[in-house]
């Protein structure tokens, strides 16, 4: 069964490289270190959403050597000039009436990049600028809270966040905490422990609760959801959410690894994504901050100084 599908750009040259992973930055990708081997460079990239798509063309059609679909294609013309990158043909017209740009860009050894993306209107308020956090594990480390009922479905829940951690660039040995508790009631208690001893950027807690004939189901449900949820308030550590509360068996072991993906692998990058936002966010708020104090100390020297 397909556990994930890894996507490959394959550029021509290594000047095409270089250029290529500068454009996709530029273009606000998230990324990981590059990677050396002896065979070749790999340059791992994190987008927030991916679609495998299998095409079949019904008439000729030029073939692209990596195709993407952009949210601001103006824009993005613009970050390409800037680089000195050659666009060779551009299928746009005038805004309001062509919604659509789409256009080609030939990089220094050859290789082809086909841009597509509806145009956004150009606002020079800030309000659509957001704060988010990136998927960058490396440094950070993480406590995952297991629970060890239903350990057929938790066991692959705990395999998929540590997979997802490691891709984001968390070492195993260092960043990475595994606390087992018997179920998952016992999972809040355990996770704000964690929490309050200030050591981890984020809380990951994974288990398996399967509805029964009685009320226990509803009551546990709603204890450990409330529980997670209060404990990342209180602490101010974020919790991911990776308890699956499920109707059967099989709905469980869809979302351990098969139709549905897998919730664990899912839970870690929300927790690495929480921890760097909580991060940038902080900073942020430092920012205005010391940005109001300097601007206060300047309003009193202004009047200090007409005073005299």
């Amino acid at each position: 069964m397909i556990k994930y599908i890894n996507l490959t750009a394959q550029v021509k040259s290594e000047q095409d490289f270089d250029v290529l992973t500068k454009l996709l930055t530029a273009l606000g990708l998230r990324h990981d270190s590059v990677e050396d081997y002896p065979h070749l460079r790999l340059q791992p990239f994190l987008p927030s959403g991916s679609t495998l798509e299998v095409v079949y063309r019904k008439r000729p059609y030029s073939h692209a050597d990596l195709e993407l679909v952009i949210l601001d294609p103006d824009s993005a013309v613009e970050i390409v000039k800037k680089l000195g990158l050659n666009i060779t043909e551009d299928r746009s017209g005038p805004e309001p009436g062509h919604g659509v740009r789409e256009f080609r860009v030939q990089l220094p050894g050859g290789t082809s990049l086909l841009f597509t993306g509806f145009r956004a209107s150009h606002s020079t308020e800030p309000d659509h600028i957001g704060i988010e956090g990136k998927l960058q594990a490396r440094g950070k480390t993480f406590a995952l809270v297991v629970s060890r009922f239903n350990s057929f479905i938790t066991e692959r829940l705990l395999g998929g966040a540590i997979d997802g951690l490691m891709r984001c660039g968390c070492t195993n040995r260092t960043g990475i905490t595994i606390v087992r508790v018997p179920g998952s009631f016992e999972m809040p208690s355990a996770a704000r422990t964690l929490a309050e001893t200030g050591k981890y950027d984020a809380i990951i807690c994974l288990g398996c609760l399967l509805r029964g004939d009685t009320a226990h189901y509803d009551v546990i449900v709603n204890e450990v959801t409330r529980g997670i949820g209060q404990s990342a308030q209180e602490t101010g550590i974020p919790h991911a959410f990776g308890v699956l509360t499920c109707d059967t068996l099989e709905q469980a072991i869809d979302r351990a690894g098969l139709k549905m993906g897998n919730k664990g692998f899912e839970a870690a990058l929300a927790a690495v994504e929480m921890a760097n936002l909580k991060k940038a966010v902080v900073g942020r708020s430092s920012l205005v901050v010391g940005a109001g104090k300097t601007k206060t100390r300047g309003r009193r020297s202004a009047k200090s100084k007409s005073r005299r």
